[in-house]
């Protein structure tokens, strides 16, 4: 855990607009540079900053172990199932072409834009919560083991 207020102010002031922009870049990722991937890295950070300045204690009351393990899951669980559901409809496995006639074009997206989405917010998740956990995992080692 780091003393210095200066640090302390300036991170609490920061990690709201890494978090912000994570989510732009997950939201933003089908119509420009970024994705799942990308916006999990940058949402990990932002979580790996906290438990940097703060201490590992301080980052697991925000983010516990157990609900970061149960996001992992999520994460595959969403990516997975859009392709199951993809198979489920009559195509095949990530293929968006079959979720098109299945939607009401009034208010949803297309089939192709809601399966590319609904996939990157699966890797998103995922990146997010593994990264996360790497943090943990070096985070709790004793340093002179």
């Amino acid at each position: 855990m780091i003393k210095f207020p200066i640090i302390r102010v300036i991170t609490k002031l920061l990690i709201p607009y890494i978090l912000l922009f994570a989510f732009y870049v997950q939201f933003h990722g089908d119509y420009g540079p970024g994705g799942g991937f990308q916006a999990g890295v940058i949402f990990a950070s932002g979580l790996i900053l906290y438990g940097l300045v703060f201490g590992l204690d301080a980052i697991k009351r925000v983010a516990p172990p157990i609900v970061i393990e149960k996001l992992m899951a999520l994460g595959v669980l969403v990516y997975a199932g859009t392709g199951f559901a993809t198979m489920f409809l009559g195509g095949n496995f990530l293929d968006y072409d079959v979720l098109e006639h299945s939607l009401n074009h009034q208010y949803l997206p297309g089939g192709q834009h809601l399966g590319i989405f609904v996939v990157e917010v699966g890797v998103g998740i995922t990146v997010t919560s593994v990264m996360t956990m790497i943090f943990y995992a070096f985070a709790s080692r004793s340093r002179f083991v």
